[in-house]
Order: C-alpha cells, then structure tokens, then sequence
C-alpha cells in the first residue's frame, strides 16, 4: 500500500504525540517538554524527553528518537503499514485504498473538437480577385506548374501536416480534481454577483471568512458548467452536477444560488451546498447528490477545518451559516449534517475527536422533535467515559444571532452551562407529566426504562442514570401516607390476598421464584397472572440492587400503573418485610395458601377431562396441605 506523504503529514498533525507516548510512558511536564525513563533502554534518571510543539521524541540516553509513527514501530516491533492504520483509525483520516477502488473516482475526458482544414486555411475575401489579376512574368517558365501549388509547403516544412488535424490524446479525468477545479470557478464567479455578495454582507460575514470557506457563486445560465468544462461533461454527471431533462436536454444542478463547497477529512472538495438568494424559491437548500467521492451521511461539515483548528470541543448545529458564522466568532468544533438528520454515524465520528460532544437544537417542536431523534439514536453509543450535551436555543434564535444577542461570553457561558444528558432526558419526559403525582412518576418512570433499554448494557451509565431519576422523583424518600377526606376519592381499603402478592412482587421482584407456581392455576384475565408473566419474562435481567429492580419491574408493568398505584397505596408491606428473611417466609406463606386455595376452587368445579387428573388433584391438594401444617407447626 503506497501512502502519499500529504497523507501522513495529515495523520501526524491530527494525533498528539505526549498522549500517544503517555499511554506507555509516564511522563512529567518539565518546562515546555515531557519527560520520563526512556521505554528502549533500562534507566532511573529520566533521559527521554517529548516535545508536543514539535511533535518529536528524544532519548539523551541510548539516542533512540523520531515521530509518532517510529515511537509505535519500535515499542511494538510492528511495521510501517501497521501503525499507520492504527493511527488512522485513531485519526479518522482514511488511507488510500486499492486501485480498484481509485478507478472509481476516474472518467474519461471528451477531446476538444479539431478546427477544419477550410478553417486553418481561410482566406482573405479579395483573395480571388487578386490572383485573377497577377500576370505571369514568364508564360514559359518551367518551374511554373510546381508554383500554382501554395508557396508556404516550401516556407514550412511542417505545413502539410498542419492540414490534416491529428486527433488530441486526452486523459482520464479525476473526480476530485474536477471538484477542485469547479469549488475555484465558483469562487472566481462571487464578484459578479452583486446578489450573492449583499446575502453575505447581510449574514454578517467578512472577506477573510468567505475566502476561509472558500463560497462562491452559480451563475443563473443553464448551461454554465457544461461551457466552462466542455471537456469534463461525463465527471459533471457523474457528480450529479448536471441532470438530463425529460426532453433530453442537460442542465446544471445548481443556479443562481450562494456555494458552500463541502470537504472531507482529508480536505478535499467532494460536493458543494447551495443557497438560494430568493427565499421563494424552493427548496431553500440544494445538495450535490451522493457520488462515488461523495456520501451525506457519512461527512460532516465543517470537520475538516475543526480538525485543522485543533478543536477540542464540539458542536453540532443545524446549518452551514450556523457552523461559519461561529468560527468567524472564535469558536472552533462546530459540524452541521449535509442536509440530511443527525445518524449514529455523524456521531461516532464526533466521539472519534473527542468523547464530549454538544447539541445545537432550535427550541421549538421541531427542534424538540429532532432532539429526541437524535437521544435516541446516541443512547446506544454512550459506552462509559463519554459525555452528550444538549444545548436548546431560544425561540426565533440560531447560534448567530443569540451571539448577537448575548455577546460571545455570554454565549460561551451558555454553552458550558448545557445541560448533561441526565438532565434534558428528565425534563424531556418530566414535562408531560404531573411528577408530584404517584401516576405522573410511573409514567416518567416507564418512558426511561424504554430509554435505558438503548442503552449498552455493559456499562453503568443505565444503572446511574436509572438512580438519577429516582432521586429526582423522591423515590428515596420514605412515603408516608396521608389521609384524604375528600368523599369523592374515598374508595374501599380493602386489599385481598392476590393484591398483597403483588404490592410483594412489586417491592421485592426476586420472591417470584416462590409464586411463580401460581401462572399455572390462576385465571390469565386476572391482574396478578398479568404481572406474574411480566416477571418471568425479566426476571433474569433484574437488576442485583433490590431498589433498582423495584422500578425495573415498574416500568415493565406500566400499561397496569393504575391498578398497580392503587394496590401500593394501600397494601403497606413494609411492615411486614422489614428483612430479607421475614419477606422470603411471608412470600411462601401466601403462595401455599393461594396455591391451596386454587386448587380447591377448581376441585369444587368437578370440571375434569378425565379421572386420572382428578387423582393428580387431590394428591396436589393433599402435598400443599401438608405444607400449611408443617408452616402452621412452625408459627
């Protein structure tokens, strides 16, 4: 695999050489270097020094030195091929890939049409007349014959092949030097657009920002690519730049509209964002289509020159505007989708450059809406150690104007200050519901447990998040009931022995080994059979912290949160569960019983299908009898 060097000299510039090298060796700031024993040869006294600016490491002591690449090739005793795909992996910047796969990004050339020969040899009108009156010198000249023919064969000896045009050897094109070339046409052509030049100075701005980003301008012409690029029309299509109509006539992509073009990592031009100036015109936005150089969903923009900026936080926000108008304030890290939602990929590319990433999101419904897309589709990436925030503007405001607003400190408060995921994810389900009330917590309850099932189940980031949210209801707080005398919510106290199997489950999920005997006898209309199955269905993935698995099994049970908020209300088993020991003997002693009772109650039916389950019956009535006396002996 052959790595051209602008390649390297990208992925050196992007990997930090003192934590690369911290990782292996413990090193000590010491002025403006890092020092430590050296990694190559035995030593007590530091001698290995790491210079960050320079990117460099230095041993003083068996003279071992060079760059990142050479650090990872000598402790690891790999290869050059090796270490660079960790490195890019780590980077995120892409080796080259197969000649294969570099013939797709070629396309052949159309040469320029030759001139005729009537072209080449045109002359003068009079030229005719002319001749007509030239008057031989001598009628008998014997060389006259040889000139009638044109006298300019015998000037140039080259002449004659002058006449006949050879036809022009063209290369195959390159898509991304196309690209390159169509990004600077486009630049070239925003100073004769007193149109597009006025939105810029409108948005704020200035010569430097727009030659950073390099924007320019399409023309309104329908043909204007296709005359500045007469020999690329196959690239110009395969790029999408030009459609073909119905009536088979070509037509640029992009017109009269303000140009954002659009880099990958490596900071090649790969397609081209377009705005148009009349806010009727629709859509808005126009994108180059997904080519062989070019895939929305797997490029963010504004990455490249992150990258660049050696940004450390990032941003996302919605638009190109959004991302420039905050670099031009100093703020470095801000990406934006292609005009495409937010997907696990835009976000693991962000975790690549650093495991705290923000979102931007407008804050009204269809900000909320997006926001809650994209919780969804961040939960499952949130291994430990990575952080998301979101960052909910106001009202009628984009990142440029509430800079405007505020002030850029302000702004930057603003930002530190975005709340975590923990944080938006309860305010995000709290404000539908009435959390003071017991029915309002389960709710809330109930849409996390669908939340933190997205979540990666070897981490902690579920349990903590799952205690977050206990404690922000009050469940850790011991309740304390209150007397209602309010007639109309008065109801009857009573609670029967199925609802206090239930208020047990509900409070301690691990007896249900000691009831799981009742699914087979109870009646499936019945409320207890219901949660009964819930738990079998769980029960191996409750929790081991007896608290957590109480509001585990809640939201699991929520669809029966009305019925369930009832029974806990008034079946206080606290009392009677005060240790582990006296909850395991009362959960036995209620299931004997209701497995009694059943029995009896279906005995008493006489509906049998045969003799022999009536005998089976009776001996199962006659064990269990057994059971209570022994229990009753026990007492």
């Amino acid at each position: 695999m052959a790595i051209p060097q602008h390649t390297i000299d990208q992925i050196l510039d992007r990997t930090d050489i003192v934590d690369l090298i911290g990782q292996r060796v413990k090193l000590k700031k010491t002025g403006r270097t890092y020092s430590g024993c050296c990694p190559f040869h035995q030593e007590k006294s530091p001698s290995f020094h790491v210079y960050r600016d320079k990117q460099y490491f230095h041993c003083f002591g068996c003279q071992a030195n060079g760059n990142a690449i050479r650090f990872l090739m000598d402790i690891d005793g790999r290869n050059f091929i090796d270490v660079m795909k960790d490195l890019s992996s780590r980077t995120g910047i892409e080796l080259p890939k197969d000649s294969n796969d570099s013939n797709k990004i070629k396309y052949k050339r159309e040469a320029v049409k030759p001139a005729t020969p009537a072209q080449l040899q045109e002359q003068p009108k009079n030229s005719a007349d002319q001749a007509a009156n030239v008057v031989p010198v001598a009628h008998f000249d014997p060389f006259a014959e040889f000139q009638t023919q044109d006298n300019h064969y015998y000037d140039d000896p080259f002449a004659s092949f002058e006449q006949m045009p050879m036809e022009e050897t063209v290369q195959d094109g390159n898509l991304f030097d196309l690209l390159e070339n169509i990004a600077q046409y486009y630049q070239r052509q925003l100073p004769q657009s007193a149109s597009a030049q006025q939105y810029f100075k409108q948005r704020g701005l200035s010569a430097e920002t727009i030659d950073y980003w390099r924007l320019g301008y399409a023309p309104e012409d329908w043909q204007h690519l296709e005359k500045a690029f007469p020999q690329d029309l196959e690239g110009l299509k395969l790029l999408g730049l030009i459609r073909t109509s119905d009536n088979g006539r070509d037509f640029d992509l992009l017109r009269d509209r303000v140009i954002f073009p659009i880099r990958d990592a490596k900071g090649r031009v790969v397609g081209f964002g377009g705005r148009a100036l009349n806010d009727e015109i629709k859509p808005k936005y126009i994108n180059s289509p997904d080519s062989e150089v070019f895939h929305k969903n797997q490029l963010l923009y504004g990455l490249y020159e992150g990258r660049k900026q050696k940004a450390q936080d990032w941003l996302m926000v919605e638009g190109y505007m959004d991302v420039i108008a905050l670099q031009q304030y100093g703020i470095s890290g801000a990406v934006a989708t292609l005009g495409t939602a937010s997907n696990t990929e835009h976000l693991n590319i962000l975790f690549k450059q650093n495991n705290r990433i923000t979102i931007a999101f407008d804050g009204d419904a269809a900000g909320q809406k997006a926001a809650r897309r994209t919780l969804e589709i961040a939960l499952p990436l949130l291994n430990d150690g990575r952080e998301l925030k979101f960052f909910v503007l106001p009202n009628d405001h984009d990142p440029d104007s509430l800079i405007r607003r505020e002030g850029i400190e302000n702004f930057h408060r603003l930002l530190q200050q975005a709340p975590l995921l923990s944080d938006f994810v309860f305010a995000h389900l709290s404000q539908n519901h009435d959390v003071t009330k017991p029915e309002g917590k389960s709710q809330v309850m109930a849409e996390l447990r669908q939340l933190t099932e997205l979540l990666p189940k070897q981490g902690s980031y579920r349990y903590l998040l799952q205690q977050f949210f206990r404690e922000k209801l009050g469940f850790s707080r011991k309740w304390q009931p209150q007397v209602n005398n309010d007639a109309s919510l008065s109801f009857s106290t009573k609670i029967d022995a199925e609802e206090y199997v239930i208020a047990i489950l509900i409070n301690h999920p691990y007896l249900y080994i000691h009831f799981e005997p009742l699914r087979a006898l109870i009646s499936p209309n019945q409320l207890l059979f219901k949660i009964l199955n819930i738990l079998n269905i769980i029960f191996d993935d409750l929790p081991d912290d007896t608290e957590l698995s109480q509001y585990y099994v809640l939201g699991a049970c929520a669809p029966y949160h009305h019925d369930l908020q009832n029974i806990l209300l008034h079946a206080n088993v606290s009392d009677y569960t005060s240790s582990p020991e006296q909850a395991d003997k009362l959960a036995e002693d209620l299931s004997i019983k209701l497995q009694y009772q059943c029995l009896q109650q279906k005995l008493k039916s006489k509906k049998f299908t045969s003799i022999a389950e009536m005998r089976n019956l009776k001996q199962k009535i006659y064990e269990i009898d057994k059971k209570r006396s022994l229990t009753l002996l026990e007492d």
